[in-house]
């Protein structure tokens, strides 16, 4: 048997006030659709049916990678008009039918399984998920009578005693096929918004004495929809705290767990140390014993073991080897390689560009589209320049070279191997291996300048008093 499961993702979100639906707004790094839309594949074989609306292009091209059926709603008339839509997915249903919002981005797949089987097992017609909250404000009310649940009552339709009611709908269903097609066509829109409500199928299944179950969701947080900014921050809070727990457990200190956010792509190993402050986003990989010290940013790069990532510094694409240092204030764009036990300190910048075994740039360097060699020195100030206005060039640094301090390698250019470069050198050719490059201007030192001007600097003082 395969559960179809129907997402609506037709809304706006006028209360989110924006031009992005609803369903697109980013949670830890993907779009809320994307949440829901793994946590219906992990339950196994489903059959999932994507409803679309609101600029529909910007969410087809959302999900593109996952495969099903994608229908359209092109008025949002309420949710029982959505689900509509997918009549002929409903139809051709192998078993019960789901229904759940793609705002909802914070549910297990083991909540949803748990529906599905508490359906089979009651043999009902239609079966609610429901959870009790501190303030159900915005939530419709569920009703119960002696026999169970008689209604849900949307906010708007809700009487002041309906109001105070703590147990709220959480838009998620699991109906028989046969009920949830005729129902659709019984659902009338005499109410409040003049839309056609999904919940009212619970009073077309009590009218026909079919059985309605539902299901109390244990944890409230994870069937929060998201309506706002407010909500979406506050479930990307929870969200980092799931994962932050998992990581702690096998192994990874984080010192403080709220102020970290670890993307779901991200890999750890054991016996790393994360600060406040740190974001690992993409594919991003730490191995064993790092450290990553407060304010870093790692996007889509790798790290070996025993690295350490010193405070406020963004990696960006970059590869890094064993027990290689970065930071502070240290910028590695795309395309940088550090190799083992290499150094990069405060305020170097690395672009594309190769770092070889034990070679190290400390202080305010630049060195972009370069391929260095093992035991390099680049001093404060070193630059390779590599952009001549129209293309990139190469800079390619040999072992054992030594750049002194406020130099300018001007590409395309080759040190030779154990090439000592002397402090202030602007190298615009090819240094052959173990020679010494100067290039500076004759020192002129002219005596009692210094004094002159001081005494003109005081006769002007005194002619203005």
């Amino acid at each position: 048997m395969r559960l179809t499961v129907i997402i609506l993702a037709a809304g706006l979100g006028t209360r989110m006030r924006s031009s992005l639906p609803k369903a697109l707004h980013p949670l830890a790094g993907k779009p809320l659709v994307q949440h829901v839309l793994d946590a219906v594949y992990a339950m196994g074989p489903v059959r999932p049916v994507l409803v679309v609306g609101h600029k529909e292009d910007m969410v087809r091209k959302a999900v593109e990678r996952y495969t099903m059926d994608i229908v359209y709603q092109e008025r949002q008339l309420g949710t029982g008009h959505a689900v509509r839509q997918a009549a002929d997915a409903i139809a051709q249903a192998e078993g019960p039918v789901m229904v759940l919002c793609a705002d909802t981005p914070l549910l297990r797949p083991a909540t949803l399984a748990s529906l599905a089987e508490a359906h089979v097992r009651a043999k009902a017609a239609v079966t609610v998920m429901t959870a009790k909250v501190d303030d159900p404000e915005g939530y419709g009310r569920i009703i119960r009578g002696r026999s169970g649940i008689l209604r849900i009552v949307e906010e708007k339709d809700a009487t002041k005693s309906q109001k105070k009611v703590r147990e709220v709908n959480t838009g998620i269903y699991c109906f028989e096929k046969k009920f949830l097609l005729a129902a659709l066509g019984g659902i009338k829109n005499k109410n409040a918004q003049g839309e056609y409500y999904l919940p009212d199928t619970i009073a077309l299944a009590r009218k026909e004495k079919r059985k309605v179950a539902a299901v109390l969701c244990q944890d409230p947080d994870e069937a929060m929809g998201i309506n706002s900014r407010f909500d979406l921050s506050h479930a990307e809070g929870i969200m980092r705290i799931r994962k932050n727990v998992r990581w702690m457990m096998d192994g990874v200190t984080l010192i403080d767990p709220a102020t970290v956010f670890i993307s779901d792509e991200a890999v750890i190993g054991r016996d790393t140390i994360l600060y406040p402050n740190v974001r690992l986003e993409g594919k991003t990989t730490l191995g064993e014993g790092c450290t990553v010290y407060p304010g870093s940013r790692m996007v889509d790069s790798t790290c070996g073991n025993e690295v350490t990532i010193k405070d406020c510094c963004v990696i960006e694409d970059s590869r890094i080897a064993d027990k290689a240092s970065v930071g502070p204030f240290a910028h590695l764009r795309p395309g940088t390689v550090l190799g083992p036990g290499s150094r990069i300190g405060n305020f170097v910048e690395v672009k594309k560009a190769v770092i070889g075994e034990g070679s190290k740039a400390n202080h305010l360097a630049y060195i972009g589209d370069a391929t260095g060699g093992n035991d390099v020195n680049s001093g404060a100030g070193v630059i390779t320049c590599n952009y001549d206005g129209f293309q990139k060039h190469q800079t390619i640094i040999e072992d054992g070279v030594f750049v002194g301090s406020d130099v300018q390698l001007v590409a395309p250019v080759r040190i030779g191997k154990d090439a000592l470069i002397a402090a202030g050198a602007t190298v615009t050719r090819d240094v052959p291996p173990e020679a010494l490059a100067i290039s500076r201007a004759p020192l002129d030192i002219r005596e009692g300048v210094s004094g002159r001007r001081k005494r003109m600097k005081q006769k002007k003082d005194a002619s203005t008093k």
